[in-house]
């Protein structure tokens, strides 16, 4: 899911030279238009309210009708191979998806479909996002360097917050070296709305880690918190191999996830 919003605002803004830009020195933080008077993300356990305005539910818009067309019908609830809803709704205009409806269509790509298969999902749709020959063009915009990634943090803040809530540019350690292409998502909406572990890892960390990686030729690492539901983006940063990384044994959120299975000691989702 990151990385549909963050492609989205590369085609939009090429870099200057690296000699003539440098990553901002002051801490960035964006507050996604949240409603909550403490301009703040709601405590765990509560759902955060946001005010979401016209640049929100386009990007909401967006991104839900290229996914739909791999959604389970809503009218069935059931299945999920692809071909996706087609039983006899009216499709939604532009702006009439809100952050519930958008979620929802994640929900129903899951549906009858392994780890891998959502993955590949969200990989296609990410590609489909994209003008022919753009990872290449992002390979050479962005070589793996400092200074790539710590541009890419300081893009990420403004250009996603609609998706995961608001974020700020944080100092990392990369291979020895200190550096600000860390991201720091206070409170992460997706996570949030969905209450679903399996979504979390398989339609968001793993698809994005695995695009900037291998496609985008910038390593990218994810460690969402599922304690307090923040997460961090370490640009720069290998990712583990998943059987190596932790959110492989996490289980389920089972008060809170409509499709948990509170007898698993491991989100059933996580599972080939």
């Amino acid at each position: 899911m990151v990385a549909l919003a963050h492609s989205s605002s590369q085609l939009l803004h090429s870099p200057p030279p690296p000699g003539r830009l440098r990553p901002p020195r002051r801490r960035v933080v964006v507050r996604c238009g949240i409603a909550e008077p403490s301009g703040e993300p709601a405590p765990m356990g509560q759902k955060t309210k946001y005010r979401d305005g016209f640049f929100e539910k386009a990007f909401m818009t967006l991104f839900a009708r290229k996914m739909e067309k791999f959604a389970a019908s809503p009218a069935r609830g059931q299945g999920g191979g692809g071909g996706g809803g087609g039983g006899g709704e009216r499709p939604k205009g532009w702006l009439e998806y809100d952050y519930e409806s958008f979620v929802d269509v994640s929900k129903r790509v899951m549906q009858g479909r392994s780890r891998a298969q959502q993955q590949e999902v969200v990989r296609e749709v990410l590609m489909s996002m994209l003008p022919p020959g753009a990872p290449a063009q992002f390979r050479k915009l962005f070589p793996p360097t400092k200074w790539a990634a710590e541009f890419n943090a300081a893009l990420t803040v403004p250009f996603f917050h609609w998706l995961v809530g608001p974020s700020e540019v944080v100092e990392v350690e990369v291979n020895g070296v200190k550096q600000k292409s860390g991201v720091h998502i206070k409170k992460c909406r997706y996570l949030e709305n969905s209450g679903c572990v399996g979504m979390c890892v398989n339609m968001c960390k793993i698809p994005t880690q695995d695009f900037f990686t291998n496609e985008f030729g910038l390593p990218l690492t994810m460690i969402p918190n599922f304690e307090d539901m923040s997460c961090e983006m370490v640009y720069g940063q290998a990712p583990p191999p998943f059987e190596e990384d932790p959110v492989s044994n996490q289980p389920c959120f089972a008060d809170i996830c409509s499709i948990s299975n509170p007898s698993a000691s491991i989100c059933t989702k996580l599972q080939a």
